[in-house]
């Protein structure tokens, strides 16, 4: 089962990039390979936490497949969580932390772990993930770069 996980330093703040990726709306926008996303619902959760399900349709060449994810959201915490619902996959779970840095810029942690039902689909991916995983952080690097200006 493909993981990856990375930390990096940026220089905009953790809610900045925090607001970035909890606007899993305009994925579309400028992540690789996101055809479309559409939120189901969204409800305060525990703990200060608003829980959203959101649909995701991923396509790669001949691949397009759509899933769904519960993504768990703690603004306080600068967290975010999300757990699969339903889709290609055996299981899909991924977190991002962010956290201000007191000489200025943020750290932001991300991790992945999943597996697709198919075993054609996991070798396939298996391939090129680290690389894919790569090209989506560079994306909402890039992202930041664009809203809030480059640093």
């Amino acid at each position: 089962m493909p993981r990856h996980s990375e930390t990096r330093v940026l220089p905009y703040t953790a809610r900045e990039i925090y607001d970035l990726v909890a606007d899993v709306a305009r994925y579309p926008e400028f992540l690789p390979w996101t055809a479309a996303a559409r939120i189901r619902s969204r409800r305060p959760g525990p703990d200060g936490s608003e829980v959203m399900e959101a649909d995701l349709v991923i396509s790669f060449k001949v691949f397009r497949e759509s899933f769904g994810s519960r993504v768990t959201l703690w603004p306080e915490r600068r967290r975010i969580e999300t757990t699969y619902l339903d889709g290609p996959f055996r299981h899909l779970h991924s977190h991002w932390q962010m956290a201000d840095r007191p000489e200025g810029g943020c750290e932001v942690s991300f991790a992945v772990d999943f597996e697709f039902r198919s075993a054609i689909l996991q070798k396939i991916i298996g391939v090129v993930f680290d690389e894919a995983m790569r090209r989506v952080v560079r994306a909402f690097e890039a992202r930041a770069a664009e809203l809030y200006g480059v640093r």
